[in-house]
């Protein structure tokens, strides 16, 4: 599994970059979007903006600043009913996450950037509460298809560790794509999905070392201010 990942990720890249070129009119590039995006590789670049999302595992809310031109920063609270996107536990939880996005590169025609969200979690059960810390990073790659539409495709790592008696680490790899639909110069709707495997080294895998099916599907809308 862990040899055949780069694989993967490099054929979506080449895959969804191919059916956008091929959409394009001979002859005419790519436009940038709005200037401004919140799942693909680029930045705010300047402003902030609200963005909500729903689905599975759960509802956030998150606040953004384009604190330079390369790079946002802002805060986000989810309620999950899913526990870290593994689609065979169903638990209530919250998590409290910072929001960092760097973009590494942009072109007319490709942007490319990284993501990092750190915060802790807490899921409660029955009998007890697990408490970890979430360290999650990604890398985006966004391809603008005109002015209104960003696709993106990306490759994300939520690791995380539970702490306590029991307790340990979870490293999810998950791949997908996802896209945005700018209906004006300061709104967008978008849908994100992202699914793999995480494999656990704690007490609440049955057994430590298996991989557990996860999945991240999303729909959201983001207003820039």
């Amino acid at each position: 599994m862990k040899r055949s990942v780069p694989s993967w990720v490099l054929m979506g890249v080449l895959l969804l970059s191919s059916a956008a070129v091929a959409q394009q009119p001979e002859g005419v590039s790519y436009g940038r979007g709005q200037g401004w995006s919140v799942l693909s590789g680029q930045t705010l670049g300047q402003g902030t903006a609200l963005v909500g999302q729903v689905g599975w595992p759960g509802v956030s809310l998150g606040l953004l600043h384009g604190a330079t031109s390369r790079f946002d920063i802002g805060g986000k609270l989810t309620f999950n009913y899913g526990r870290e996107g593994i689609v065979t536990s169903v638990v209530p939880g919250l998590k409290l996450q910072a929001w960092m996005r760097l973009m590494l590169l942009q072109s007319s025609r490709v942007n490319v950037g990284l993501t990092f969200a750190p915060g802790p979690f807490f899921y409660f059960y029955n009998r007890f509460t697990d408490v970890g810390l979430s360290l999650p990073i990604g890398i985006n790659v966004g391809i603008p298809v005109g002015s209104a539409l960003m696709l993106n495709v990306g490759l994300d790592i939520p690791f995380y560790v539970i702490f306590g008696t029991g307790g340990g680490a979870v490293v999810p790899i998950l791949l997908g794509g996802g896209l945005e639909y700018f209906i004006d110069r300061n709104l967008a709707v978008n849908f994100n999905v992202r699914m793999g495997p995480s494999v656990g080294s704690y007490a609440g895998f049955d057994d430590r070392g298996r991989a557990r099916f996860t999945l991240e599907a999303l729909l959201g809308v983001a207003y820039k201010f």
